[in-house]
């Protein structure tokens, strides 16, 4: 008896966050390991990623872990999980391969082994056979997986669009590899959903060249242009029409420059002899160039934000100058394009927003998506890596295919569809699953209690109050102190800062004088008596810090 097991850790009902686990019997392969990032109100997060929880408590059956493509929301977290689990067999194509070792170098994690695999190859982990095929994504190097299991593959699509006009072998979409899969046959298809509302194919309307080349024509000052740096589709595209133009390139992000490195060291692209200009020698005067500003999620757009208010030691914005918007926000991102907008608006002459609905993100369109479905003819079609609306518009895809609804199935994160000898049962069982947060310091967060302290002291501020006591015969030496951040102004409520000095000296000579006064116990008491005369005074609840300091006096 042959059993299947499909679910995700992340990337359901959510934008980013992506990874899914396919359990052939007892062996577990993983699709993905990436961030979300944090909303607005998510106070000092630096992003969000999967509870892997699960994977730690049957890491011996871990046989795989397959990384897609090199964008962060399918493997920025793959760090944080080699931290726990650094005997994860981990495969990835060689750009990405780069990518990520890069990244283990800044961060001093050693010993971590990664097997590079070929966009379309045929190779084995233990006893299973697993296929990739090459997808034509954003960033170079970009596949998708086929695991083969008793009752036919399961295959995930990873990132795609369909191009016929793609020339770069590296970017280039294997229709045949993909046509041989649906030929074996396909027990279940796990497609993405990102682009699932969207009509008609992706292409050409990915390309942005149609939109940007008007101003590389008549710009007679230099132009700024801000794209991500793993949109690596789109960076060839700007050089291109540069070279065309014969305008010079400065690109200002070290990731960027090190990305194409690793293009060109691996035969995937050149940029021209003699175009680019390296930042060292890059002077403000300089008008016929254009300068790439790149960077990943809000630090391009913080880039932006100290260029604008004349911080950056490098580039300073210039009445003349065009600057082209070509990375649109991303979920959690919003606030901080908004204000990115605003500064170019004061600073530049000419501000250009590449649409978002007129130069499509790199996603698989309606049409598509049914040439996926159409050439694997899966058995089962499971739409993943999305938000609930396009996981829906996604299943009614198959639906319309003439799919039956049983053989269609929309899972949440921690839902797990089982087959059994080839057929999905009909309950699903689950798995734990989460949200870890990841503040500056690397340090986790999934109780939420971090954040709701940051809330509290954003919205309703900060009391500290303090007092110092001789140690044995506990009588108050020097105090009360008391300071405010973000609750009250001193000078107009003066009232209040002498009450909340009286109840702190009140309630420890009371203390004292029963004869149960315990440092602890009585801060305790402290925070609540003050807690509650705020609330009732300003309508706030500040965090209170009393702190009582017992010295010995000889």
């Amino acid at each position: 008896m042959s059993k299947v097991r499909i679910f995700a850790l992340g990337g359901l009902d959510e934008d980013g966050k992506n990874m899914y686990v396919v359990e052939n019997n007892e062996d577990i392969f993983i699709m993905e390991c990436g961030l979300k990032y944090p909303e607005g109100d998510q106070l000092g997060i630096e992003m969000i990623i999967p509870d892997f929880q699960y994977l730690k408590e049957n890491r011996d059956r871990i046989k795989a872990l397959f990384i897609t493509h090199g964008h962060e929301d399918v493997m920025a977290a793959l760090p944080n999980l080699l931290k726990e689990l650094p005997s994860v067999p981990v495969y990835m194509a060689p750009l990405t391969a780069a990518v990520f070792e890069r990244r283990m170098k800044k961060l001093n994690m050693t010993g971590i082994k990664v097997h590079r695999v070929q966009r379309n190859a045929k190779f084995k982990v233990g006893k299973t056979e697993v296929r990739t095929f090459g997808t034509t994504q954003s960033i170079a190097d970009g596949f998708g997986l086929a695991i083969k299991t008793a009752d036919g593959y399961v295959v995930y699509s990873s990132e795609f669009i369909v191009d016929y006009d793609i020339k770069n072998e590296a970017f280039k979409f294997d229709i045949t590899n993909i046509t041989d899969l649906g030929t074996a046959g396909v027990l279940a298809l796990l497609a993405e959903s990102v682009g699932s509302t969207r009509p008609g194919h992706s292409a050409p309307y990915h390309m942005i060249t149609p939109l940007i080349e008007q101003y590389f024509e008549d710009s007679e000052g230099r132009m700024l242009i801000t794209v991500y740096n793993q949109n690596i589709y789109r960076v060839i595209e700007v050089i291109e029409l540069a070279n065309k133009y014969n305008r010079k390139v400065m690109i200002y992000d070290t990731e960027l420059r090190n990305l194409l490195s690793d293009m060109a060291k691996l035969g995937y692209y050149h940029i021209p002899a003699g175009l680019e200009i390296p930042p060292s020698q890059f002077k403000n005067e300089i008008d016929n160039v254009i300068v790439l500003i790149a960077g990943t999620g809000s630090s391009i757009f913080r880039k932006v934000h100290r260029i604008a208010t004349k911080e950056d030691p490098v580039i300073e914005f210039r009445q003349n100058d065009t600057i082209i918007i070509a990375s649109p926000a991303v979920p959690g991102t919003e606030r901080h394009e908004a204000s990115m907008e605003d500064d170019l608006y004061k600073e530049s002459g000419r501000v250009v927003n590449v649409d978002s609905r007129r130069a499509f993100s790199m996603h698989a369109g309606i049409e598509d998506l049914k040439m996926m479905i159409y050439l694997l003819k899966p058995k089962y079609y499971i739409p993943v890596k999305g938000e609930y609306r396009q996981l829906i518009a996604n299943a009614n895809i198959a639906l319309n295919m003439g799919y039956n609804a049983e053989r269609i199935i929309v899972l949440d994160n921690g839902q797990a569809v089982v087959f059994n000898d080839g057929k999905a049962e009909r309950s699903f069982d689950n798995v734990p699953v989460g949200d870890i947060l990841v503040d500056g310091n690397d340090s986790l967060d999934s109780s939420g209690m971090i954040l709701k302290d940051r809330e509290i002291l954003s919205t309703d501020g900060v009391i500290i109050v303090g007092i110092v006591m001789n140690h044995t015969t506990k009588e108050i030496i020097g105090g009360p102190d008391v300071q405010s951040r973000g609750v009250i102004y001193l000078k107009d409520a003066d009232y209040i800062v002498k009450e909340i000095a009286n109840i702190m000296e009140g309630t420890i000579r009371e203390a004292v004088s029963e004869n149960r006064y315990d440092n602890m116990s009585c801060r305790s008491e402290i925070r609540e008596k003050i807690s509650r005369y705020v609330m009732r005074e300003t309508g706030k609840r500040p965090m209170v810090l009393p702190a009582i300091v017992e010295i010995n006096i000889r």
